[in-house]
């Protein structure tokens, strides 16, 4: 007897059944070993954020800082506001338990005492005063001028500004240049040459239950309703944090406690929700940041442009409101700013080698919070990261596209762009790892660290840089930590968190954009835990939080209601629930849905150019079954950039099971403290770590072997540059040493004052007879003969000095185009070293040249493309040049 099958019967109950499972009536969203997401509050321990409404939520949420903080205190001492009291990387430590004050410690000796009781937990509010005897500095400014200090650094007394004190414990902080304004600089009451501080150790957090309700007319903006009252009501939440960061001038404010537009952050944010929830406050806060028809770079290392290098960023912000607005004049004016600021880079930070652009992490702008310390401004402007160059790579793809729209000549920057990603996939690409490096970095030769950079990862799965396979196996692969995506991983130890060792929710949801993109359910899933446990439990969008704990305490600096976390809050309703993907002529759909975020959701009275738009979204999964606009079925969820007034847009979800990719959850991990190398003939050593159980050697940037012991013998006498990472138990590379230049030959150098007239500024700890000045009107153009034994490449640097401003921030970094036998070769940079400090002298970036045997000129000109972002002051003292046969 044949039995009859009616297939459509059965494939209408498996539709059914899975239907079903997306309206699930469980209200659990997410679950982790330390906190529960629920649909209607969030569970941490103790803790507990509870919605009231889609407009007020309720929470206790108490932080752990001051029952975590540690008698033990690590601590240094600061002269300018610099580390430069004990070696790099070496602390103090006191055990705060009954005493009120410290010893008296001498500033640049060690400490012989050694902590042997076991630490505690320091009650808050503790007053403790910190002595430091200055006495040897002052004599030795008395005797010779200048301090040096245990790296062989001089400090002159005429630079001499004051004494701090730094440390990792609030209100102590390692951010050594805002030492000042942290009120952290010592006294010396009886000018006994013995300095003082006073702290109140683990100040008080007080402690509240809280509640947010709505206070701002949102009415005006799109209303969204869903199963998830926790993310109806952190949506609603996050509109009046928008509402609020609108200054009076029609910018956007970056944060509660920060005024002002800055460039990266603005951009980040129009990307991820501003350039279609308020697009005309989008295009004045970007056009704050232009000045001479060229994008700003923030103020930031070593004096912003060209050491920061990711002000390009501000393109894929101007041409994401180009695409929600369609404004051709906006597209002009954007066209002519970024084709100017992309030739600008292009002379200046475009290496010749690897096709990428130089300059430091995109948003990580806080030097020892990513890279090793060792490392100089001039040394990240040498370095190539992942996530600036994508940045770079997407502005040369919007130009190309701008280029097309108006007519222009495009094949130019098409080319540029190829070679960029084509740089990328080779340098920074790890096959073991499954995921891009963090940069390339070092001096004469560059390495990758292997470091992971969660930014940069998604913004290169995002722009396309990584290929299909590669987007896979970054979302499944990479690091992830229980409370979120940390900025870098494994974490630099004996840096607090702040880019370090930590989580940032707008990193967070461009990750979360990738994971959606991919199709990764599992890690789409931890990271919307991860953005609504936060906001949830903190009731504001705040910039950072710890990795370990997930606090918004105890990272360095934070702000409540943050333009860009606001904006990535936003965007998990807008880009992954509703799936809106801007093009040039058309607004397109394509919702990705967690499981449990199943059920209808709708988006009303939302704006799109001339079109008013109701839109639902049935189900879940990350594919469409089917799509009615304005009642009829369509084959696509498309809206035309033509359409005019209101219409309703109705999405079925296909349900469908997208959970198969993996997520690598791993317990939050440091690598150990990079060696300090010391070269002593041909032979390196460096101190041992009882930690490491081998070192790697580094031959020009190349791996050359490893060793279990703390010395290696070079062997071979050609010029090289060695370096050396600590390798731990479990296989973790710490950074590299700093670089050290091993050469048989005799090193060249050329004082510059005995071919150009010498400054008589009174500076000192210059080489030679003197130095030379350079800026906007001195010395503009300065040719030098070059005079060897024998042709062959040579690496050449200059010695300068740059006191125009911080070590940190300002936008003063000068900057020359070097040209050999009339030929360009590239340019010089010269970072700022410290305000007013003329008399630290340090080295700039290098490049290897080709000189023929005999006369050679080399020339130090001032062109139109070495304008700085400050332009009226680019200057600098040259002391020498300085040159190495490479063979």
């Amino acid at each position: 007897m044949k039995i009859k099958i009616n297939f459509l019967a059965i494939l209408g109950i498996v539709v059914a059944a899975i239907v079903a499972s997306c309206k699930s009536d469980s209200p659990l969203l997410y679950k982790s070993q330390n906190f529960t997401l629920y649909n209607n509050k969030v569970v941490q321990g103790k803790n507990v954020a509870e919605v009231l409404s889609p407009t007020s939520i309720k929470s206790n949420y108490k932080s752990t800082e001051n029952e975590t903080y540690s008698n033990l205190i690590s601590f240094k001492f600061s002269i300018n506001e610099k580390d430069n009291d004990l070696a790099q990387g070496v602390n103090r430590q006191i055990l705060v338990t009954n005493q009120k004050k410290s010893p008296v410690y001498v500033f640049g000796q060690p400490q012989s005492d050694k902590i042997d009781s076991p630490k505690g937990i320091l009650p808050a509010d503790t007053d403790f005063t910190f002595k430091l005897d200055m006495r040897a500095v002052f004599q030795q400014f008395k005797e010779k001028g200048f301090y040096q200090c245990q790296d062989g650094s001089k400090i002159a007394q005429a630079d001499f500004k004051g004494v701090y004190i730094a440390g990792g414990a609030l209100p102590l902080t390692w951010d050594f240049v805002n030492l000042e304004e942290r009120g952290l600089k010592m006294t010396d009451a009886d000018s006994d040459g013995i300095f003082e501080i006073t702290l109140k150790l683990n100040p008080l957090i007080p402690v509240k239950d809280k509640t947010w309700k709505l206070a701002q007319n949102i009415s005006a903006k799109a209303t969204y309703t869903s199963q998830q009252p926790i993310v109806d009501a952190l949506y609603n939440l996050s509109l009046e944090e928008a509402k609020l960061a609108i200054e009076p001038d029609s910018t956007f404010r970056t944060g509660a406690k920060w005024a002002g537009v800055w460039t990266r952050d603005i951009s980040y944010s129009i990307i991820l929700a501003f350039a279609y929830l308020e697009p005309e406050v989008a295009k004045i806060s970007l056009l704050k940041k232009v000045k001479r028809d060229r994008i700003i770079q923030d103020t930031g290392s070593g004096g912003a442009w060209p050491v920061s290098s990711d002000r390009t960023i501000w393109a894929s912000a101007a041409w994401e409101v180009y695409k929600t607005t369609g404004d051709k004049e906006w597209l002009k004016k954007a066209y002519g700013i970024i084709k100017n600021s992309a030739a600008d880079d292009y002379k200046t930070i475009r290496s010749t080698q690897t096709s990428m652009y130089s300059g430091e992490s995109s948003f990580l702008d806080w030097r020892e919070q990513t890279y090793p310390k060792w490392m100089s401004n001039m040394d990240i402007y040498v370095s190539q990261n992942l996530g600036t160059n994508v940045a770079h790579y997407q502005t040369h793809q919007i130009l190309s596209k701008m280029a097309a729209i108006l007519g222009e000549p495009h094949q130019e920057y098409d080319a540029i762009a190829s070679q960029i990603k084509k740089g990328i996939n080779e340098e920074l690409w790890m096959e073991d790892k499954g995921y891009y490096a963090q940069y390339l970095y070092g001096r004469n030769f560059l390495t990758p660290s292997k470091r992971f950079e969660a930014l940069g990862e998604a913004l290169a799965v995002l722009f396309d840089v990584a290929d299909a396979k590669q987007s896979k196996m970054i979302l499944s692969q990479s690091p992830i930590t229980e409370y979120g995506v940390t900025c870098i991983y494994p974490q630099i130890p004996g840096i607090p968190p702040y880019h370090n060792d930590a989580i940032w929710p707008f990193v967070q949801s461009y990750w979360n954009l990738a994971a959606a993109k991919v199709g990764n359910e599992k890690a789409l899933n931890h990271g919307l835990a991860s953005v609504y446990r936060a906001t949830g439990l903190f009731l504001t969008n705040y910039e950072n939080m710890v990795a370990d704990n997930g606090d918004f305490k105890g990272t360095e600096i934070n702000s409540h209601r943050m333009l860009w976390s606001m904006a990535g809050n936003l965007s998990m309703v807008y880009r992954v629930f509703m799936g809106m993907h801007f093009e040039e002529d058309r607004l397109v759909f394509a919702p990705v849905i967690p499981k449990n975020y199943g059920g209808t959701r709708s988006l009303k009275n939302f704006k799109y150019r001339n079109a008013n738009l109701d839109i639902t979204v049935e189900g879940c999964g990350n594919t469409i079954a089917s799509v009615t606009i304005d009642g009829k079925e369509v084959e696509k969820a498309i809206i035309p950039m033509a359409f005019i007034g209101k219409h309703t847009v109705n999405i079925k979800m296909s349900n469908n099971d997208f959970s198969g990719d993996a997520i690598n959850l791993v317990e939050n991990k440091f690598t150990l403290a990079n060696p300090i190398a010391t070269l002593s003939g041909d032979k390196i050593t460096w101190q041992n770590d009882i930690k490491a159980k081998a070192y790697n050697i580094y031959k020009n940037g190349k791996l050359l072997g490893k060793t279990t012991a703390a010395t290696y013998q070079i062997s071979d006498n050609n010029y090289a540059e060695y370096a050396v990472s600590a390798v731990d138990a479990v296989g973790q590379e710490s950074f590299l040493s700093e670089p050290l230049v091993y050469s048989k030959s005799q090193l060249l150098v050329i004082e510059v004052e005995d071919f150009v007239a010498k400054s008589d500024l009174n500076y000192v700890n210059y080489s030679g007879k003197g130095f030379v000045a350079v800026s906007t009107d001195t010395n503009t153009r300065i040719s030098l003969p070059v005079v060897v034994a024998e042709s062959g490449e040579y690496f050449m640097d200059i010695k300068y000095s740059n006191g125009s401003g911080p070590w940190n921030t300002d936008n003063k970094c000068a900057i020359r185009s070097l040209y050999l036998n009339k030929d360009y070769v590239g340019v010089m940079v010269f970072p700022q070293r410290g305000t007013n400090e003329w008399s630290d002298w340090g080295m700039s970036n290098s490049h290897k040249i080709n000189l023929v045997k005999g006369k050679n000129e080399l020339e130090l000109v001032l062109e139109a493309w070495n304008n700085n972002m400050n332009v009226d002051v680019n200057r600098a003292m040259i002391d020498y040049i300085r040159l190495y046969k490479v063979q």
